[in-house]
């Protein structure tokens, strides 16, 4: 039986008959109204699924029960039957949202099909309206800010949490283009929205800064994902944000963090490097980084500008020690056609390029007395002339400069100009050798470990204790940069699972050679131990622990490491 409930509305009493008794032979439920009056009565007090009326009614028309049907916000279709059509009629039927009209006589099939078809397309509207409204559902529980936008950035749909997260209140930016919007995340959302829609990839940055008027120091996960039509046809994004500012603040305030930015560490001393970070990120003033060798002195330049308000212009770096006296002039400044031989064409040099941004000038200690004074104006002036030229350049530059040389003696030795020193020397960070921060190496060590594995296609899932137990007596003179190459030679060289000390560089092994013998002695030692308490004990595993004043699941442990196997006669 067909449960779909119709209301039939027509002033002859023979036609509404006539198609009464056809509905209901068809196992529909039927009701009737033979005025205008009549029908609006019966929507009142009753809800159906579809409605067939006369176009000309006593006091009425069809057309003011289709408008009626649109006032009250009702969702069944709406046939008009009419005896006189024309133009006009159908135009208004239309207009108003009639799903059909028939014209009389009225044929048994016609009716029966055209309430088959209407009442599908009813289901179909009441499945996408369901849809809808669990889509809606779905929007309003979540906590996470959600956005969608088509392929021309247009927003198509915005949760309510968008407000508490970017400020902005759904209804008003729903329509309007994204790239339209004032934000606070410095472009970085436009920029993931625009890639995901341009490679159908999704992109995802952890830890974005976001801040407007009612929320401070707002900290998200951005998390975009490419829309899909049926036909697997990219036609938008979504956009996830997911606020991290309390979970960030606890961690800053317990000194949890292990990675900031692309450096590793949760030792003391590089949580109070990271809030030292974040305090200068967006004061503009000149940093000089010390630090040995190794230690991460560029990555330190990039999280002061990433992390800062300069983060979309060009963080220009040049390393001071790599070029000469008159090629590094020529990088840093610029030169003009013909300065010098070789001079075809003019140059803009790396100041220039990094106008807006950040200039990094890594082991600034190596530049000369005569690039030390032209160095020492730009800083004061923010001003240059390239060479071969005396027109001066104007730029807005933020500088950092790093150092592996103990600058304030070589002031004293007279190879360094104190007023650039102290130009420079503003602010300074000083980056701890890995010696002094031992308990970062097991964190460095899972990083290397799990970026070669992915960078050579390996599967090594371990580092042998005696490994780790070496690296963290190590010295490590050439720092990160040394424990880096070690681990990528290892993991190179293992054909296992673990790494083992036969995996090692030998000239890391040569340098660590009375630690491994030493090692290996101790070791001795201890089998022979172990074997001496078992023979003792008859073999007796509960005994001999005892008799050594260990527990037995560590006796277990020292036999299948020693691989001690019982020797019987």
């Amino acid at each position: 039986m067909n449960k779909s409930k119709i209301l039939v509305i027509d002033d002859e009493d023979i036609l509404r008959y006539t198609i009464e008794t056809f509905l209901l032979r068809e196992g529909y439920e039927v009701d009737t109204a033979a005025t205008y009056k009549e029908s609006i009565d019966r929507l009142s007090g009753s809800s159906f699924d579809l409605i067939l009326t006369d176009i000309m009614l006593d006091t009425g028309t069809g057309i003011d029960i289709l408008r009626e049907v649109k006032k009250r916000n009702l969702s069944c279709p709406v046939i008009l039957i009419t005896g006189y059509p024309n133009i006009e009629t159908a135009v208004d039927a239309v207009r108003e949202g009639a799903y059909d009209y028939l014209l009389k006589p009225v044929k048994k099939e016609a009716i029966l099909h055209e309430v088959e078809m209407a009442l599908k397309h009813k289901a179909v509207i009441d499945e996408n309206k369901k849809y809808q409204l669990n889509l809606d559902a779905i929007f309003r529980s979540v906590k996470d800010a959600i956005v969608t936008v088509d392929e021309e950035l247009i927003i198509l749909e915005a949760n309510e949490a968008i407000k508490d997260i970017c400020g902005f209140l759904p209804e008003e930016i729903k329509g309007k283009p994204y790239n339209a919007l004032h934000t606070h995340c410095k472009g970085r959302c436009l920029d993931a929205i625009t890639e995901t829609i341009k490679t159908k990839e999704p992109v995802e940055i952890h830890r974005l800064e976001c801040e407007h008027q009612r929320r401070p120091n707002g900290v998200v996960n951005l998390s975009t994902f490419p829309l899909k039509n049926s036909q697997d046809e990219t036609y938008g994004c979504v956009m996830v944000l997911k606020d991290e500012t309390r979970m960030a603040g606890l961690e800053s305030d317990l000194q949890e963090r292990k990675q900031f930015h692309n450096m590793i560490g949760s030792s003391k001393k590089m949580q109070t490097l990271y809030s030292l970070i974040e305090t200068l990120s967006n004061v503009q003033t000149t940093v000089l980084i010390t630090g040995e060798s190794g230690t991460g002195k560029e990555l330190i330049a990039e999280s002061l500008h990433y992390h800062g308000e300069r983060s979309k212009k060009p963080l220009v770096k040049v390393d001071c020690a790599a070029l000469s006296d008159d090629l590094l002039e020529s990088e840093l400044f610029g030169h003009v056609k013909g300065a010098f031989t070789g001079a075809i064409t003019d140059r803009v040099g790396r100041f220039q390029k990094a106008d807006g941004g950040t200039i990094f000038l890594d082991e600034v200690g190596e530049i000369s007395n005569k690039l030390q004074l032209r160095l020492l104006r730009v800083l004061q002036e923010m001003e240059f002339e390239r060479v071969g030229d005396s027109n001066p350049i104007k730029v807005d530059v933020r500088v950092i400069a790093a150092t592996n040389q103990a600058l304030h003696k070589m002031v004293k030795a007279g190879d360094f100009r104190e007023d650039l020193f102290y130009r420079l020397n503003v602010m300074q960070l000083a980056l701890p050798p890995l010696r002094s921060r031992r308990e970062d190496i097991p964190d460095l060590m899972d990083h290397f470990l799990d970026r070669f594995n992915k960078k050579l296609n390996k599967n090594i899932t371990t580092i042998s204790e005696d490994v780790q137990r070496l690296f963290m007596n190590y010295s490590w003179p050439g720092n990160i940069r040394e424990l880096q190459n070690t681990l990528e030679f290892a993991i190179v060289l293992c054909h296992n699972s673990t790494i083992t000390i036969k995996d090692l560089p030998p000239e890391f092994i040569d340098s660590n050679k009375a630690t491994i013998l030493d090692s290996s002695d101790k070791e001795a030692n201890e089998r022979q131990a172990i074997i001496h308490a078992l023979e003792k004990t008859g073999w007796n595993k509960a005994k001999a622990a005892r008799l050594l004043g260990i527990d037995r699941k560590t006796i277990y442990t020292k036999i299948e490491k020693y691989n001690i196997v019982e020797n019987r006669v």
